[in-house]
Order: C-alpha cells, then sequence, then structure tokens
C-alpha cells in the first residue's frame, strides 16, 4: 500500500502513514495533539486545520464557514491523506498542557482543604502498605546450611515479630546475588495486607541499606486529564508531580463515547496502550525530576472513574452504558504494574480504587477517603464537575451517591468558541451595563483565542444580572449596542473582535451555547435534589459542600449560583478541595489504614441510579432556566433582579 508524508506545523514534525488514513489519526501517529471532542465523528468542529502544501480528501464540514473553507481550512477527523502534505494546527485546535501543571488559585470566598500529613502522623495512621526492612544476616558456614529464603524469613520474623511472611517467587530467584553483594547485608520490601490477620509478604530484596529509598507512585486517571505524584513513603513529602492530557481524549470527549470506541476491532487495546502511554511519561518526568532510582518505587495507586479504571485495566466497559448498567468489578486485588503495561521495576504493586457503580467509580471513593467526608458529623454534600458529575452526600453514619451526565460544556465541548482552560482562554468577564462594552481576562495574560468551562459561568452569570440574557437563556433583542446580534438565524454576543484574538475571527458566545450550559448545570442542580429528596433532606439541610476537581477550584461561587449550578448559601460553607481523587490516592500510598477502611465506606455508599429515579426529570426540566423556575430557592439573586428591575434595566 502507497505511504505518504505528512509534515505538522508549527511543530515541525513529519511522520509517514498509509494511503487514506486521516489526519487525526496521523497526528496521534506523529505525537501531535488536536482537540477532537467528539471522537473524530465530525460534529465539534473542533479539529481545524490549514492545509498548507499537497491535498487531502474531504474534511469540508458543514461546521467549516464558506471563508473558511477558501482559506484551506479542513476538519482533521475527517481529511484522509492521498499525497504527501503539510499542515498547519492553529492555535484553537492545539492542546495546551502547561496550564494543568500550574496550581489552581481558589477564589478567596472559599475555604481550601489540602492534604493534612501531619494530621496522618499525630493520629499514627502514617503507616504505609509498602515498609522497607535493614537486616545483617549471619553468613552461612559449616555448620549453619539454611536456605538463603529460610535465612533472611526466619531472621525478618525474628525482627519484626511477623508472624505470617510469604515470599514472592521473584524475589527467591534473585536473593542469592543480593544477599552475597554486601556481605548479607540486605533490605526487604514487605508488601502490608489490607486485614490485620492477613499475610505479608517479601516483594523485593536489594543490597546494603536503601531503607531511605522507598517511594510509591499516586495516578489520578481523569476523563480528561491524567495527574501522576511521587511520594517519599518515610517523610510522606510529594517529590514531584505532573500532569498531562489523558491521550484518549483524541478518541472521545466523555466516556459513552469511549466505550463505544472500544467496542469497535482493537478499540479496548488502544485505549489501554494511550492511557498507559501518558501515565509512563508522567512517571518518568516525576523520577528524573527527582532524581531517584526508580527501584525504589514499590508501589502505585490509581483512582479513576469505573470507565477510565476497566479502559485502562483492559476490562470491556460495554455493559457499563446498558441497562441495568453493570460494571465488572467493585473491588480490584493488588495487581503487577508491569502486568498494567507500567514502566515500573517488576516488583512493584498496583492497588486500584474500588468502584460503586457504572457511574460512581474509584476517583470518587478516593475523593470521599481524602477529604474525610466518611468521618465528618457535618451534612455533606461532595460534587466533582466534569462531563460527568459525580454527587455523594451523607457523613460518618452514612452515605448516598449517584451521578449524572453533564456533558462537555464546562471542559470547552459544544461550544463554539469552548476549549479546556490553556492560555489565551477566557476565564474571567465582566461587562458595563450601560455601554453593554465587555472586559475579559484570559488565563495567562494573553490575546483571547476561546472560552474555558469557568469562563463560561462568569459570562452567562454576568449577561444575565446586566440583563443582557434572560431567564430562558435568549438574548434580549432590543439592546443599544451591536454586541448583540443575529448570525445566520442565530442570535449571539460579540465577547472579542477578531482584531483582537489570536485567531481570524469574532469570539462570540451563541444562544446555542447558553442553552448546552444550561442543560449541563441543570442535569447537575437536579441531580443534588433529586438525590437529597430520596433521603428525606434538601439543600437548606446541607452544613457543607465540598467541591472536587480542578475545575471546580476555578468555578466562582457567586457566579455559579446565579446561574443554578450551586445551591444558594453562605461561601464559608463551599470548601474546595481540588483534585479530591488524587489526593485519595496520595492518602492510600501512605496509610494502610484507608485500605482497610475503603472497603467498608464502599460498602456503606448507597447509589441511585437518576435515570431510573422518577423525580429526577421533573427536577432537570424545572432547572433549565436561568437559575431556576422557582426563584425562591434563590432569594438573595431574587431581590438583586427585583431591584435591577424597579429600575428600569
Amino acid at each position: 500500500m502507497d505511504t505518504h508524508l505528512v509534515t505538522f506545523q508549527p511543530q515541525n514534525r513529519t511522520v509517514k502513514v498509509r494511503d487514506g488514513e486521516s489526519l487525526l489519526r496521523a497526528a496521534m501517529e506523529a505525537g501531535v495533539h488536536i482537540n477532537a471532542s467528539c471522537g473524530g465523528e465530525g460534529v465539534c468542529g473542533k479539529c481545524r486545520v490549514i492545509i498548507e502544501a499537497g491535498e487531502v480528501e474531504g474534511g469540508l464540514s458543514e461546521r467549516l464557514k464558506p471563508e473558511d473553507r477558501e482559506k484551506g481550512y479542513r476538519l482533521a477527523c475527517r481529511a484522509s491523506v492521498i499525497g504527501d502534505v503539510t499542515v498547519r494546527v492553529p492555535v484553537e485546535s492545539v492542546v495546551d498542557a502547561s496550564v494543568l501543571n500550574i496550581p489552581p488559585t481558589p477564589r478567596k470566598t472559599a475555604r481550601v482543604k489540602t492534604f493534612d500529613l501531619d494530621e496522618l502522623k499525630e493520629k499514627g495512621l502514617f503507616i504505609p502498605p509498602m515498609e522497607k526492612v535493614y537486616l545483617t544476616l549471619p553468613e552461612p558456614n559449616a555448620q549453619d546450611h539454611l536456605p538463603d529464603v529460610t535465612r533472611l524469613v526466619s531472621f525478618l520474623t525474628l525482627k519484626n515479630h511477623e508472624h505470617r511472611l510469604g515470599v514472592e517467587f521473584p524475589v527467591i530467584r534473585k536473593l542469592p546475588d543480593i544477599l552475597r553483594r554486601e556481605g548479607f547485608q540486605v533490605t526487604a520490601t514487605l508488601a502490608r495486607p489490607v486485614r490485620e490477620d492477613g499475610q505479608t509478604v517479601i516483594i523485593n530484596v536489594q543490597p546494603g541499606d536503601t531503607t531511605s529509598e522507598n517511594y510509591a507512585v499516586a495516578v489520578d486517571i481523569g476523563t480528561t486529564t491524567v495527574y501522576v505524584q511521587l511520594i517519599d513513603l518515610v517523610s510522606g513529602n510529594v517529590l514531584a508531580e505532573e500532569a498531562d492530557f489523558n491521550g484518549q481524549i483524541s478518541y472521545g470527549e466523555d466516556v459513552i463515547s469511549r466505550i463505544m470506541f472500544a467496542e469497535k476491532g482493537d478499540g479496548l487495546i488502544r485505549l489501554h496502550d494511550v492511557v498507559t502511554e501518558t501515565i509512563n511519561k508522567l512517571i518518568r518526568k516525576n523520577v528524573k525530576r527527582a532524581g531517584i532510582d526508580p527501584d525504589g518505587i514499590s508501589s502505585v495507586t490509581l483512582a479513576g472513574n469505573t470507565t477510565m479504571t476497566q479502559l485502562f485495566l483492559q476490562v470491556d466497559p460495554r455493559y457499563i452504558r446498558r441497562s441495568p448498567y453493570v460494571p465488572a468489578a467493585s473491588i480490584y486485588p493488588p495487581i503487577k504494574a508491569k502486568d498494567l503495561d507500567l514502566d515500573l521495576p517488576d516488583h512493584v504493586t498496583a492497588l486500584v480504587y474500588p468502584q460503586v457503580s457504572s457511574y460512581v467509580g474509584g476517583d470518587i471513593v478516593a475523593g470521599v477517603m481524602g477529604s474525610g467526608l466518611y468521618r465528618t458529623e457535618e451534612l455533606t454534600l461532595f460534587m466533582d464537575i466534569g462531563t460527568n458529575a459525580e454527587i455523594v452526600v451523607g457523613n460518618r453514619d452514612w452515605l448516598a451517591c449517584a451521578a449524572c451526565s453533564a456533558g462537555p460544556a464546562f471542559e470547552g465541548g459544544g461550544i463554539e468558541f469552548g476549549m479546556r482552560a490553556a492560555k489565551g482562554a477566557i476565564e474571567d468577564f465582566s461587562i458595563d451595563p450601560v455601554t453593554f462594552e465587555p472586559m475579559n481576562l484570559t488565563i495567562g495574560n494573553v490575546r483571547p483565542k476561546g472560552i474555558c468551562g469557568s469562563g463560561l459561568i462568569n459570562i452567562v452569570a454576568s449577561l444575565f444580572e446586566a440583563g443582557v440574557v434572560n431567564p430562558n437563556g435568549k438574548y434580549e433583542r432590543n439592546l443599544p449596542t451591536d454586541r448583540v446580534r443575529e448570525r445566520e438565524g442565530i442570535w449571539e454576543y460579540v465577547l472579542v473582535r477578531q482584531a483582537d484574538t489570536q485567531i481570524d475571527r469574532d469570539i462570540v458566545l451563541t444562544e446555542i451555547d447558553i442553552e448546552n450550559l444550561i442543560r449541563a448545570k441543570g442535569a447537575i442542580y437536579s441531580g443534588c435534589q433529586t438525590l437529597l429528596e430520596e433521603v428525606g433532606l434538601s439543600m437548606q439541610d446541607l452544613d457543607r459542600i465540598y467541591l472536587a476537581g480542578g475545575f471546580g477550584s476555578y468555578v466562582d461561587l457567586a457566579r455559579a449560583m446565579v446561574i443554578g449550578l450551586l445551591p444558594e448559601m453562605d461561601a464559608d460553607k463551599i470548601t474546595y478541595i481540588g483534585n479530591a481523587s488524587l489526593m485519595g490516592a496520595r492518602m492510600s500510598a501512605l496509610t494502610n489504614r484507608i485500605r482497610r477502611d475503603v472497603v467498608e465506606v464502599t460498602r456503606k455508599m448507597t447509589n441511585f441510579e437518576l435515570s431510573e429515579t422518577p423525580s429526577y426529570m421533573d427536577h432537570y426540566v424545572a432547572s433549565l432556566f436561568l437559575p431556576h423556575t422557582d426563584l425562591e430557592l434563590f432569594p438573595r439573586l431574587k431581590a438583586r433582579i427585583d431591584l435591577r428591575r424597579s429600575a428600569g434595566r
């Protein structure tokens, strides 16, 4: 079969592909990340590229305007390579991961909860499941013929008062040479059992004293992003942390599209491979940054939603999206990291957080553990907002959970100029109530190229409070400004004019964009309402709300309440906990107690399938307004709206 060279600019990367291959697939092979929210279906229009030289077949979508086609724009997912070609990836199509490694600055109006290592130590819970023990063993002689393994186990039992001690076979293979390398001075790595009556296992041996070199890796496998921490199990400190976009995003924005891809041909293998590549790359970066010997890594703890977990473990996820929505397993046994294709030493054990249901996964369980929700007396609502929104309500006595499909709006999907949080994304906005002129602030303080999720909330909230947008999400048609206009039958507000952008056109917010946001926030608010109602409670009964996830850390609380994403309550009752999934994964690496508690917590969590709860749809329909059909649920906002109306604005 003929092959062709595809060169991507400005990356200056060239790859050889077979005739008829899509440009999107070619970009993947070249290591060039291009926005592809719909997984290659050609409906999102995010994977715009410019053909600078050569020709491609197809790629002319209705998502492209006539003037764009004349400039050489094509959709990479629908364009096929038929010869050597040079492709330019415009700034709006580039996936920029740099912002992921910048810690978010949460809004000052809310509390912030971080990982409390000192508390863990004070409570005597700093007991990592992987421990290193140094031994000086007597050397064998004419009177002492003990086998090497027996010698190690016997003296380890005496020193550590071990009652049940096992040895993994790879240890037996390497032990004779290891013992004699440093004159029978050896360090053994012990894997502690979850149950107190379980068996401790020797998983590794190293010559000499390496007890100061005991490390763990904590991984949060998100639908959009992957975070990896390298942890010192001696001090408990994080030595390095890296993040990148999940390599699977090129195959679909949400879990449903990825499940569907996994069902096709070698789709499951491919999705496993690309997320594993992402994790391995981040592990290598962390190891290099910390300057450690990878042989000192003892464990890797992983947390992800149910679909991400099964895709990573290469377990068929097809039944997750089919009624009655059953995952393959709730609890996974310890697994050798090498069996999961992780680039870690053979002895490293992978500990995977358990799942509750098809749509409430290990990331949420990890968040419940990391946040301490399962230990508090306060009635708490835990929310992790993303393409899927998971919610948990309860305290130390009981827990109930549910998940709702919010859609990709909060991560830029379904929004004409939507994008993930990256430099050039509009993240904050205000509007002059008289002239209706905007003021936009972008990530990185550079010229705008799109709108991120937190910016979308801020824009719509500001437009609504200024009377530019009505409760139905429609623009007021007779305002004295040319910012509100009709284009090709669709009404929109011009946020940034072409001359002031990084791209070659105006950045606008359309009524379709607002409708998609309203649907997303409506799904989340009604999910909270329904879950609380099912356990006999209401929003007014809550003592605290935990907002989890990177996106949650950027949300402006007041504006989230304006659009009806969050219930109206005092800001000091809302706590940001950032990446709770990663927090829980780190905690699992540092304390064996969590591994024992997590099984009990998982069994305690009662799951509600919202799609099968009759009241959910009623609550959802009532939420499809700004902020809600029942303004009495938002009394402070109602008072401001009444004041504006009385002033004739």
